[in-house]
């Protein structure tokens, strides 16, 4: 077992995790791990290659072979900062739909568990505690209803100008969720000793200081 900590924060798209997690990372001097943007960056590379996203095999050597970088909020694929293409909508299904290919999950996840430094990781995404970081010393499992994460969703979409109607952000939020939880490999659940936390009534600042509330007072 590492000695480095890790908190891994797991939950379904839109439900805070990767707000709550990055305020988690930097009062707790820790650094971050989005899991979803190595997605969404594999998902962008195969669709500017015009790959076909159901060919695990094509896919899996595109996410082995990816070149890209985190420098604070920005992502490059490349030299090219591609932290806006990787939020759009199509490259949000896209994501879904490679994530769900088991060998494109194995090319990642020495990437993922690379992340893993002193003095410690707060690891976000949907299969951070069950698969990638079983050994994580706080696993938290953070929901919201999917009415409260549409609109969070329609408000992020909307201060960057981009076009979207309500019922259909909840409508693909629901399916999205279905495929999630029903794929075959590393399904989105809830893991065995992680802590429920729903944020529907809750700010993001809030439920941060809930989790760091919950790890200092377990390694304090």
């Amino acid at each position: 077992m590492s000695a480095v900590p890790v908190i891994a924060i797991d939950g379904p798209s839109a439900s805070g995790k990767g707000t709550v997690a990055q305020e988690v990372a930097r009062q707790l001097g820790f650094h971050y791990l989005d899991s979803g943007a190595l997605y969404r960056l594999v998902a962008l590379a195969a669709m500017r290659e015009g790959a076909d996203l159901g060919d695990e095999a094509r896919v899996a050597q595109i996410a082995g072979d990816l070149s890209a970088r985190f420098e604070g909020a920005e992502v490059f694929l490349g030299d090219e900062r591609v932290t806006d293409a990787i939020r759009t909508e199509a490259c949000s299904i896209a994501a879904s739909r490679v994530a769900g290919l088991p060998a494109v999950r194995r090319a990642l996840l020495g990437r993922q568990r690379a992340a893993r430094r002193a003095p410690g990781l707060v690891a976000e995404g949907r299969d951070m505690g069950s698969v990638v970081f079983p050994d994580a010393g706080l696993k938290v499992f953070l929901t919201a209803s999917a009415e409260a994460r549409a609109e969070r969703r329609h408000k992020q979409l909307k201060e960057k100008g981009i076009a979207a109607t309500l019922a259909a952000l909840l409508q693909d939020l629901r399916d999205r969720d279905a495929r999630d939880a029903l794929r075959s490999v590393a399904p989105l659940k809830q893991s065995p000793g992680a802590r429920l936390l729903d944020t529907t009534a809750l700010s993001a600042g809030q439920a941060a200081a809930l989790i760091v509330g919950w790890y200092r007072g377990a390694n304090e």
